[in-house]
């Protein structure tokens, strides 16, 4: 539910977010049909959004969705959001559905997509989980397949993470990690997942199903910075449940540290390479 803060651009026109609408005939709402992107902003400056713009942009070439705006275009219209709202720092959720179409699958009866940027605020955690750290599950719910649909797709169809999403409910957990096909770690169900062990730093690659994610790149450049080694690589549960650290990252979620894993206690938590990083994405986006 937005605030009264929440502002809502619809194919190019500005307006208080509970006034927007779209035909309840959309794909995006019938099938799922569309892509998004998560831009957060902090000082009233978007965080890296030409990254996400390109990313979205990228999803939409993959499911043959024309967006009808340039990467310059959506830019400025994030830039405009911001300087609308009255929040300093927030979240933009940036949508593209394939538009209204007729009842029954067939995309050609969708003529005009539309184009939402809703600019608001999110929050995935408590303040508390994320000082003391977060409780996670390894979910049953498996990451769909490349050739199901590639995660690399930011798709308005997150049924697969939402699964995922309420085994960690159920459990009484803050967040799920799921497995690929083949038993390894892929992610979390909003966020990428890192372990350090014996001071080293370890991610999923994006063949185990993880999705190329914007914060994620920009811990490996931190990491790099700081001098600490980082390896892109096959983890297993066993990984997490041995590590000396693990935390999330993700455009919403930001950097949150876990304590425990499937009822295994993290042995730090946060840890010192997460304190590092954490400190110096503060630096970057403060």
């Amino acid at each position: 539910m937005s605030n009264n803060n929440a502002l809502c651009w619809l194919n190019g026109q500005l307006l208080p977010a509970q006034e927007a609408s779209v035909s309840v005939y959309d794909h995006g709402l019938l099938y799922g049909d569309g892509v998004f992107e998560g831009i957060r902003f902090y000082k009233n400056k978007a965080f890296q959004p030409v990254e996400h713009i390109k990313r979205l942009f990228d999803s939409a070439q993959a499911l043959l969705l024309k967006i009808p705006y340039s990467i310059e275009e959506l830019t400025n219209a994030t830039i405009d959001s911001i300087n609308a709202s009255p929040l300093d720092n927030g979240y933009i959720r940036l949508i593209v559905t394939r538009g209204e179409g007729s009842l029954g699958m067939d995309p050609s009866s969708c003529k005009h997509p539309n184009v939402i940027m809703i600019t608001d605020r999110i929050s995935l955690i408590s303040e508390a989980v994320r000082t003391q750290g977060a409780k996670l599950i390894i979910a049953s719910t498996r990451r769909l397949p490349v050739d199901g649909l590639d995660p690399r797709i930011k798709s308005l169809n997150y049924l697969n993470p939402i699964l995922a999403k309420m085994e960690a409910q159920q459990a009484n957990a803050d967040e799920a990690v799921l497995l690929n096909q083949q038993g390894f770690v892929a992610e979390g169900s909003a966020d990428n997942i890192f372990i350090v062990r014996e001071g080293q730093l370890r991610t999923p690659g994006l063949h185990d199903g993880a999705l190329a994610g914007i914060t994620r790149a920009t811990i490996l450049k931190l990491a790099e910075t700081l001098d600490i080694s980082v390896t892109e690589t096959s983890l297993a549960p066993y990984d997490l449940y041995t590590a000396d650290e693990c935390f999330l990252s993700g455009t919403a979620a930001e950097l949150i540290p876990v304590r425990e894993i499937g009822g295994r206690e993290i042995k730090h938590c946060p840890g010192p390479i997460f304190t590092q990083i954490q400190g110096a994405f503060q630096n970057l986006i403060l």
